[in-house]
């Protein structure tokens, strides 16, 4: 029998079930937007952009991001369908097929990359607090602790995550402990000077907006899995882009100012300290665990993906995609593999160019009269914006390259699109 939060990815959830509201998708885009990661990042930009100049990034960067993003979670909620499903919408039964193993592929090294990510952060606090011979600085330790909680609500699905634990409590302590990261900053940093204090110069405010916009974008081949099961549209957007937004921009912020301030170095292991002496550590911990949230998103939604290619059910291709999320972890140096998911990464933003662009003015949010085949006028447009993407990263990485590949590419779909449409009304 199908549990609520997993229907067929490749069939319309039933408008009884699609139970998500405005505050739903709220807590669970404000907690995606949090992170060690997003932490990371921020200090990333503090260098060369300075506090102001990072800050404005950061700003610009999430809000034209979370727009894109809530507008492909739209076509969710207007299509019940997931979101590898609906690319089959704009590129054709067979053509929605590649972009499905891509996605695929970059979820379970994501998935992966998360449970590092939290690992080595727990393994160092251990290490701090308990000393370098505890069980608690143990990678192995922490990375079957991490692997097993994020296995554990991928299989247990969104609605029952969301509501159950995110709604109920979980945004209320990241809230909190925003909130108190927040109130240490403002007590121990002078943030006049650091306001006033340029960035060396290292990076400009295009890399530095290029840099920020990935993060809300990284999560458009995912989106449709959760708002999917969301009620109406505008609550679907609205809730995603507000809580998407205030997440990472709060967050964010946080990683640039606290990299100042107190981890000068640069270094990650430097920012988790002076973080790790706010409250007893007790924010950081918290945050921490709400990383195991970005790679219960991951497992979920590559368990969906591959819900498209094999007749399995989603909550046991969880399963075994989270215990190969673990064994990845756990067996593959990170060094070798970063450079893969980004460049992997690379092909969606071209690709939602297209996606939305035939969703929202094209079919103008009807679903079209066929899906069968290749659609090759979309399929030559995400090429392009493909190409154009690693052309710019290439030739002017100064200029960035997510933007304008993601344009692009709808541009070109609608002007073919428009083409062959004359074609046809002629012939």
């Amino acid at each position: 029998m199908t549990t609520p939060s997993h229907f067929s990815p490749d069939h319309p959830v039933p408008a009884s079930q699609r139970l998500f509201g405005a505050g739903d998708l709220f807590s669970l885009w404000f907690s995606l937007g949090i992170g060690l990661m997003v932490l990371q990042v921020g200090a990333l930009l503090a260098p060369g952009l300075g506090l102001a100049g990072a800050v404005l990034a950061i700003v610009l960067g999430t809000g034209v991001g979370v727009l894109l993003l809530a507008a492909a979670g739209v076509i969710g909620s207007d299509t019940g369908l997931s979101s590898m499903a609906t690319l089959r919408l704009s590129l054709g039964s067979h053509g929605a097929r590649l972009p499905a193993v891509l996605n695929l592929l970059q979820l379970v090294g994501w998935g992966a990359f998360e449970i590092i990510v939290m690992r080595d952060a727990a393994a160092l606090l251990g290490a701090r607090t308990f000393g370098e011979d505890s069980v608690w600085n143990s990678p192995l330790f922490w990375t079957l602790c991490f692997g097993a909680l994020a296995t554990l609500l991928a299989v247990s699905g969104p609605l029952a995550f969301v509501r159950k634990v995110l709604r109920k409590w979980g945004i209320w302590l990241l809230i909190g402990a925003c909130l108190w990261l927040t109130w240490n900053l403002f007590a121990k940093a002078d943030l006049s000077d650091l306001w006033s204090r340029a960035g060396d110069g290292s990076m400009s405010l295009a890399v530095g907006f290029d840099i920020v916009i990935a993060m809300p974008l990284s999560w458009l081949p995912l989106i449709a899995d959760y708002s999917r099961f969301g009620q109406r549209a505008s609550r679907v957007f609205g809730g995603t882009a507000l809580g998407y937004f205030i997440g990472n921009t709060w967050l964010m912020s946080l990683g640039v100012a606290y990299a100042l301030a107190f981890a000068p170095s640069g270094e990650a292991n430097a920012l988790l300290l002076a973080l790790a002496g706010a409250g007893l550590g007790i924010p950081l911990l918290l945050i921490l665990l709400d990383e195991s949230e970005n790679a219960f998103a991951d497992i979920h939604s590559a368990a969906v993906s591959t819900g498209l290619l094999v007749r399995m059910k989603v909550e046991h291709l969880a399963l075994a995609i989270g215990v190969l999320c673990t064994l990845v972890a756990l067996l593959a140096p990170l060094a070798q593999y970063e450079t893969f998911l980004l460049l992997i990464g690379s092909v969606f933003a071209p690709l939602f160019g297209v996606v939305l662009m035939d969703h929202f003015v094209i079919r103008r949010r009807r679903l079209p009269g066929s899906v069968e085949g290749l659609h090759w006028q979309a399929l030559l447009a995400w090429g392009v914006g493909v190409a154009t993407y690693h052309v710019i990263a290439a030739q002017a990485p100064e200029l960035g390259a997510t933007l304008p590949a993601l344009l692009l590419a709808g541009v070109l779909h609608a002007l073919l699109s428009l083409s062959r449409g004359r074609e046809t009304a002629r012939a």
